[in-house]
């Protein structure tokens, strides 16, 4: 790899007690088929809701189930662990397919592996050392006053919900391109609205997208 383990436990203050989990949590798939970080990721999501979940029933006491599934969901999702990414310089350190491109590697690869490491971590030292690490880097946000985060589906779900008592109507109208990277579109409609696309590498995103045009459209009636 371009930059030694060694150099990115000095990052994070950790030393591994087995290194080869390290370097597994920073293998892509397209690096490694059959050795990489799929199922550490899939650890360390859980690991990581876990943990700011507990702190944010502890800070917002006073918040209903609903506000705190939105509280978190702001802390935990693609565009905060991408933030993260930056602070570790995982450019630096994780390894893809494409190695004369390191520095052009998709922020959902970056996100993903901050996952990955979170998992690892778990593994190899524990909860608690997991949860300082955690809560290390994502104090700020933590110590933000949080807004509650309404994704363009929710809204528009609520808007159709009060105004008609129907939900919006989404279909796929092509899914192309290859399986690691498919191209998918999306149309959305209301009662009473024209439909609306949205294209996205995967089938949520491209839904997110097609509810922020329509949602555009609605912006005099939403203020």
């Amino acid at each position: 790899m371009r930059k030694s383990l060694n150099s990115f436990e000095k990052i994070i203050g950790i030393k591994f007690k087995n290194q080869n989990l390290l370097l597994q949590s920073l293998t892509h798939k397209s690096n490694n088929p059959l050795n990489n970080n799929e199922k550490l990721e899939f650890l360390g999501d859980r690991v990581l809701g876990l943990v700011i979940s507990k702190n944010l029933y502890k800070l917002f006491p006073k918040d209903k189930e609903g506000d705190l599934d939105k509280k978190l969901a702001s802390l935990v999702n693609k565009k905060r662990c991408v933030e993260i990414s930056n602070y570790l310089s995982l450019k630096d350190y994780v390894l893809v397919g494409d190695k004369k491109n390191t520095s052009k590697i998709e922020n959902k690869i970056l996100a993903d592996t901050v996952e990955s490491i979170v998992g690892a971590l778990y593994l190899d030292q524990g909860l608690d050392v997991t949860e300082k690490f955690i809560l290390d880097y994502w104090k700020r946000f933590l110590n933000e006053k949080l807004t509650i985060y309404r994704d363009p589906k929710t809204m528009l779900q609520e808007y159709s919900l009060k105004l008609h008592k129907t939900l919006p109507i989404y279909k796929v109208i092509e899914n192309k391109g290859p399986r690691h990277k498919p191209v998918i579109k999306v149309s959305v409609k209301i009662k009473d609205s024209k439909k609306y696309l949205g294209v996205g590498n995967s089938k949520k995103e491209a839904e997110q997208k097609a509810a922020l045009k329509l949602l555009d459209t609605l912006k005099n009636e939403l203020d």
